[in-house]
Formats: structure tokens, sequence, C-alpha cells
């Protein structure tokens, strides 16, 4: 069982680490690294979730999301043209398979549906990025 714990805990790290980048740099998404470290560090420990979901980084990025409040256009922006630009590539470098790249048009349709039509749009406020 502490081994459990301990993957969770090394994948939370690897989770945050991650979202720390994505928020500085617009090609990374922050989003879904800070929901995987929320997911692993929950699991893994209640003194480092609630430590995690103290931190300035999971309020600006996941706290009005995980309350099911929505995320604002900005935020929806950033992660669908980022997710668009990385299947792209994948897209690109599938020219040989086929049926690769139906699936990934597939996928990349379905997010960008997603993110228009399922998440709620907030409207953008100091403490949001």
């Amino acid at each position: 069982m502490k081994i459990k714990k301990l993957l969770y805990v090394i994948l939370g790290c690897i989770g945050l680490a991650l979202g720390a980048v994505g928020a500085v740099l617009p090609l990374l998404p922050a989003f879904p690294f800070l929901l995987l470290a929320a997911f692993c560090l929950a699991k893994s420990s209640e003194k480092l979730h609630r430590w995690f979901t103290g931190t300035k980084l999971y309020k600006n990025n996941l706290e009005s999301y995980v309350k099911g409040q929505g995320m604002t256009w900005k935020t929806k922006i950033r992660i669908m043209i980022t997710v668009t630009v990385l299947m792209s590539i994948g897209f690109i470098m599938m020219h040989a398979v086929p049926v690769g790249r139906i699936v990934l048009a597939c996928v990349w349709v379905f997010h960008i549906l997603y993110f228009v039509f399922r998440v709620k749009t907030i409207k953008q406020t100091n403490g949001n990025r």
C-alpha cells in the first residue's frame, strides 16, 4: 500500500511541476497537469492535497473548474490552441497511417466541442488568468 501512495506522490509532483511550467509557457497547458496533480495528491495524502489546493497555482487555474463553475474564455482558448497544435504535429507525423489521422481528427473535434459547449464559461476576474 505504501508503494501505491509513493507512486501517487511522484505522479502528483510531476503533474505539479509540468503544470507550473505550463502556467508560464504558452505551448504547454497547465490545466491537465494540474488536474493530474490534484487527483494524485488527493489519493496520496490529505496533507499534500490540502497544501496543493491552497496554492495560488491551483486557485488561478483549477479552482473554478473543480467547483463546477467553469473556465474563462482565455483559459479555454489557451487549452484548445495548445491541443490543436500538439495534435497537428501528430497528424502530420501520421502521414502513412490514415486510420491514426482519422482517430486524431475525431478526438480533436470532440475536444473542441467539449470545451465550447460542455465546459461552462465564466467571466474573468482578477484572480483568474
